[in-house]
């Protein structure tokens, strides 16, 4: 069905089905800014905080918490998009082409497995988001292996193994409280 319709001699009036497609349209947009948004303030908040786990590069991932928000209330594209947009603000303006890389790379694969996990409706919120934060760290450390040409870096493997679930747990717990408290909210 168009959204414009001829009626009478040439005059062209807006159906009502479209007026409403464009307010899911608006809404889906401001509701993906503050989503953006909280995935960047949240960067940008775990990059101050000086809590190191003595390990290079291992971090809580408190953006994530705003990527398994978006892949249960709307769906895996939105989240792919929103973890792509985030990790190249973020790179821009946090970090560099190297850690936009590492990110993305982590990023994708992550996703990935999280998406095929929540399809399967197997896991929970934390399943889904231990098995993303352990999957982020091998996309990572593919990466890493690419960069360096060596396979060494692999033995590194392990520690973000463990990493990986211990982070995804704490981000699946938070993400599964805050989805609780926003069931109400439509996003789609």
């Amino acid at each position: 069905m168009s959204c414009l319709q001829l009626k009478g001699e040439k005059a062209l009036t807006w159906t009502a089905s479209c007026a409403r497609k464009g307010n899911r349209l608006k809404n889906r947009a401001a509701y993906f800014g503050v989503f953006t948004a909280f995935a960047l303030i949240l960067s940008y908040v775990e990059m101050l905080i000086p809590f190191h786990f003595g390990i290079p590069g291992v971090k809580l991932g408190l953006a994530n918490l705003i990527i398994v928000i978006v892949l249960y209330k709307t769906d895996w594209r939105e989240a792919l998009l929103l973890s792509v947009v985030r990790v190249v603000l973020a790179g821009f303006i946090f970090g560099n082409l190297f850690s936009i890389l590492y990110s993305l790379a982590g990023g994708i694969l992550s996703l990935a497995v999280m998406v095929f996990l929540k399809k399967k409706e197997r896991f929970g919120i934390a399943g889904v988001s231990i098995a993303g934060g352990v999957s982020h760290n091998i996309g990572q450390l593919v990466v890493a292996m690419l960069v360096v040409e060596t396979y060494q870096v692999g033995y590194y493997l392990p520690v973000l193994l463990i990493s990986g679930v211990i982070t995804g747990l704490l981000i699946g717990i938070l993400s599964g409280e805050v989805l609780r408290r926003i069931r109400h909210i439509q996003l789609t």
